[in-house]
Parts: C-alpha cells; sequence; structure tokens
C-alpha cells in the first residue's frame, strides 16, 4: 500500500443527518438482533413460549409493532445511498470505474465471512456486497427503471415459490445442514461448546438460513438498495428539507393506511378462515411486509421532519456518532452478543426474558454512543471504516485527527 498521510474526510462535507440515520438503523437492527442471538431460529418459537409475564409480552409486541422488518429496509436504503453519492462523485470526476466498486465490494464480502464464522451467523454484509456490484450498472439507467424496479422488487408475491422450485432444481436442501441438532444440543454449544464448536454451528447455521436470506431478505434489500440508488442519483441529500417537506401528505396518508392493514392483519385477518388458504395467506403476509416497510421509512421521514422542523437536534445528535462509524459498530455488536450469550464470555445464551435483552440492546446502544464519541474525538475513520477505506484506494490513510 502507498502511504497518505494527508488528511482525509470521508465527504467533502458530511451530511449530519445521514449519520443520525445510520445510528438509528444500528440502534434498531441490535434490537432485533439481540432476540435471535439470545435464541438461534432453531429453537426460538417454543424459547418464547415460556415468557408470559405483562412486561414481556408487551416488549413482545413492541418489537412487533415497532422493530421487525423496519429497520433491515432503513440500512438496505442507506447503503444504496452511500454507494450512489460514491458512484456519483466518481463520475462527475471521470473516475467511475468497475474496478474500484468491484475492490470495495470484494472487502465488504471478506468483512462479512469473517463476520459469520468468528462472531455471528446472522450477518447481511454479503448480500450488500453482492448489491453493491450491481452500482456500476444501474447508475447510468434511468430514474424511471430504478424506481420501477425498486417498487416491483417489494411487491412482487411469488418469491417463496420460485426459490423454492430454484432450490430444488439445485438439489439444495437447507434441512440437511442442522438435521443432527436439536434446541438442547445447540444451547449446550454455545453456552457450554468451545469456541471451534462455535465456528462449525455458526457456518451450518447461514447455509441452513440462506433460503430465508435469498427468499426474503434479499428482494428487500434490493428493493431498498435501488430506492436509495434512485435518491442518491437525483442528489436529494443536497436538499433533504426540502425533499422532506414536498413528500409529507402522501407519506402520512400511505403511512396510516399502511398502519390500519398492519393491526387488522395482527388482530383479526389472522383469525379469519379465508387466512387458512395458502395463496390468500402469502397474499396478505406480502401486505404486511410491505407494511412494515413503509413504517420504516416513515422512521426516516418523521426524524427529518423533526430535526428540520422542531427544537429537537440535541435529542437526535448522539445517534451521529454510531452512525459515522456503522460497520464498526455493526460488527461490534456481534462481538458484544458473542461475549454475552456464548461460552467464551457470559454463558447467557437463552437466559435472557424479552424484556431483558430489550434492555441490553439499548444499553450496548447507549455504550456505542459512548465509544464512538470518544473515538472520533481522536480520529477521522471507525477502524473497520479506515480498513475498508484503506483496502478498496490501496493506500494507507492517515488515522489520526490532526
Amino acid at each position: 500500500m502507498k502511504s497518505n498521510n494527508e488528511t482525509i474526510t470521508t465527504t467533502s462535507k458530511r451530511i449530519e443527518l445521514l449519520d443520525v440515520y445510520r445510528g438509528f438503523a444500528i440502534l434498531g437492527i441490535f434490537v432485533v438482533n439481540i432476540v435471535i442471538m439470545n435464541s438461534t431460529f432453531l429453537n426460538q418459537d417454543e424459547f418464547a413460549k415460556q415468557w408470559t409475564s405483562n412486561v414481556d409480552i408487551a416488549v413482545q409486541k413492541v418489537l412487533q409493532l415497532f422493530f421487525y422488518t423496519k429497520f433491515f429496509p432503513i440500512f438496505s436504503l442507506l447503503f444504496g445511498l452511500g454507494i450512489s453519492m460514491q458512484a456519483m462523485k466518481l463520475s462527475e470526476k471521470g473516475k467511475l470505474s468497475k474496478a474500484f466498486f468491484f475492490r470495495r465490494m470484494f472487502f465488504l464480502f471478506v468483512f462479512g465471512v469473517l463476520h459469520i464464522v468468528l462472531l455471528w451467523s446472522g450477518d447481511v454484509l454479503n448480500m450488500y456486497a453482492l448489491l453493491g456490484l450491481l452500482t456500476v450498472f444501474f447508475i447510468s439507467k434511468s430514474n424511471r427503471l430504478i424506481l420501477g424496479l425498486s417498487v416491483f422488487f417489494l411487491l412482487f408475491p411469488f418469491y417463496d415459490f420460485l426459490f423454492e422450485q430454484l432450490f430444488m432444481l439445485l438439489g439444495y436442501d437447507p434441512g440437511i445442514f442442522l438435521k443432527e441438532y436439536t434446541g438442547e444440543s445447540v444451547n449446550q454449544i454455545i453456552a457450554n461448546g468451545t469456541y471451534l464448536e462455535g465456528i462449525q454451528l455458526r457456518i451450518l447455521e447461514y447455509f441452513s438460513n440462506l433460503p430465508m436470506l435469498i427468499g426474503f431478505l434479499a428482494p428487500i434489500a434490493l428493493s431498498m438498495f435501488l430506492l436509495g440508488m434512485y435518491l442518491g442519483k437525483n442528489k436529494v441529500y443536497e436538499s433533504l428539507d426540502v425533499f422532506i417537506l414536498k413528500i409529507k401528505k402522501p407519506v402520512l396518508i400511505v403511512t396510516v393506511l399502511s398502519n390500519v392493514y398492519r393491526i387488522l392483519f395482527l388482530y383479526v385477518i389472522v383469525k379469519l378462515d379465508v387466512y387458512k388458504i395458502a395463496i390468500a395467506r402469502q397474499f396478505f403476509i406480502k401486505l404486511m411486509v410491505v407494511s412494515d416497510v413503509i413504517m420504516g421509512l416513515f422512521y426516516l421521514w418523521i426524524i427529518g421532519w423533526l430535526w428540520y422542523n422542531a427544537s429537537v437536534k440535541t435529542i437526535f445528535k448522539p445517534l451521529k456518532y454510531v452512525g459515522k462509524m456503522a460497520l464498526t459498530n455493526y460488527i461490534m455488536q456481534s462481538f458484544i452478543g458473542l461475549i454475552l450469550f456464548s461460552s467464551i464470555g457470559f454463558g447467557l445464551y437463552e437466559m435472557m426474558s424479552p424484556s431483558q435483552t430489550f434492555i441490553a440492546a439499548i444499553s450496548v446502544f447507549i455504550f456505542q454512543v459512548i465509544v464512538s464519541k470518544a473515538w472520533l474525538t481522536y480520529f477521522q475513520f471507525g477502524p473497520l471504516e479506515w480498513l475498508w477505506r484503506c483496502l478498496t484506494y490501496k493506500k494507507l490513510f492517515t488515522l489520526k485527527r490532526n
């Protein structure tokens, strides 16, 4: 690597609200992820049945109404927005190249692989790396195509059927990876097993969960990535206050309608006889997913509206420190989860209630705000952001602030 001692900023002028958004996404993602870290998908339903106190039931309802399937779309949109902003700047300088994005996404993919093997199987960096490779192709396409594809990938209702047929054609059976494991044996490995046994389990879990990753999360991620690219390509970040005010009415109308449906789904539709019909159930669930995504986008809108139109900036500003180090903090959360739940730390796997995991997630995030603020006082980038930047540009950037 070449040495480069000049002071570098992550952008010519960072947009504070975008860092606030990233920090907010990191908070919500960990509130959801810690639930899975505490009890994997293999045993989650059985594990959840034991928590019957009013507090735990209330927390589970809060998670369902305000967290699940809300923050992953936010993170995906912000990833698409950030990548497209970078692509636009490079394009304006005549430096946009496939090699640059291939190299950048290759190292993000490597981070993802290491994340799965060393820390946690619930990684999404691999998927983001693959999406990032689409940047050079889509950045030159029309706004109508990009936005149209974003809507299509979000609304298309038959992913389950398509990917089921695809996996059958490929002979891929996700059930074989964990067929020798039970909820009890998984508990023993995570809470009391060796670190090497944990690595083996994480790899098997990842391949077992691949259909959900590809069939459920990937279409949402692709849709939101394209939406973020559309916003970045049209440079809405240069006048976010105007854009937020412009879309106020449609955002509020769509949010109200989608939330009416969410409430009907959770408390009425699932009890109807028509819900027992497979194709109807698939349709209802798809509408619920779309409504959840809309709720996530509403979070971004309301934070932005409050940011520009109310005296509450001081409430949101701490989020920006975590947002400036989003990659580092995302990986840090998995490391903390490993310490909390596995045998190399406290071994608390399947010992924490929903209310306890919720409090733990908030506490960890507050810790991350403090650590991130302290780090950024002395350094220009988060450690993983710095490493990723150096590998991408093949230069050794100065880490410390002057």
